[in-house]
């Protein structure tokens, strides 16, 4: 069985310091900080779900390039997933003896690249495909998510920015992809019972 890989020597020095912060901080900042670190994601589902009823005002096609975005935040995570075994790395709060927020996870949950980055990440990139506005709103919102998670204690820095470039990267391909097949099938689709879900009326 291949040895895990311990990434406390790229910048363990910078998750410390993060950490040693959160533990001198306010109880109402690091109970803020986690609750979004946990619950935030939920935020992407309902920015996807405003970015879709607002695109069927806009036509077919705008509609199921909105419903294209969650399948490639799955995609995004998948991805993710497949290198999270592939690279194998400790978290650092198994690595390193630190007091951190979140409780630490149990070997073999590996940290990079970390999979909150990456979904968040995806979210707002193929967002930005429906809305700037709400691409916007996701992009502070992911890198935000992406701190918390270091913040926390469940990532090393580096983690948190591999899973953005991952999710970033899988909605910057799969996007316009998407998109294209969204011009061919909308005029068909609307001629069949989906036509509530790719126009307003």
């Amino acid at each position: 069985m291949t040895a895990a890989f311990d990434g406390s020597s790229i910048d363990g020095s910078a998750y410390t310091a993060v950490a040693h912060l959160a533990d001198r901080s306010p109880t109402w900042l690091d109970d803020t900080v986690s609750a979004w670190s946990t619950y935030g994601l939920a935020l992407f589902a309902v920015l996807m779900t405003i970015g879709w009823w607002g695109a069927r005002r806009v036509g077919a096609t705008a509609s199921l390039t909105a419903l294209a975005v969650p399948f490639v935040v799955v995609v995004g995570y998948g991805v993710d997933a497949a290198l999270k075994l592939l690279v194998r790395e400790d978290r650092p709060c198994q690595s390193l003896r630190v007091s951190t927020l979140e409780a630490c996870p149990a070997p073999g949950d590996w940290s990079f690249p970390s999979n909150h980055a990456a979904v968040a990440a995806a979210a707002a990139v193929a967002l930005l495909y429906v809305s700037r506005r709400l691409g916007a709103v996701a992009t502070v919102a992911a890198v935000t998510i992406a701190a918390s998670r270091v913040w926390v204690g469940a990532h090393y820095p580096h983690d948190v920015v591999a899973g953005i470039v991952v999710g970033a990267l899988t909605a910057l391909l799969a996007m316009p992809v998407s998109r294209a097949r969204a011009d061919a099938l909308a005029g068909r689709l609307t001629a069949t019972r989906l036509r509530p879900l790719l126009v307003a009326s």
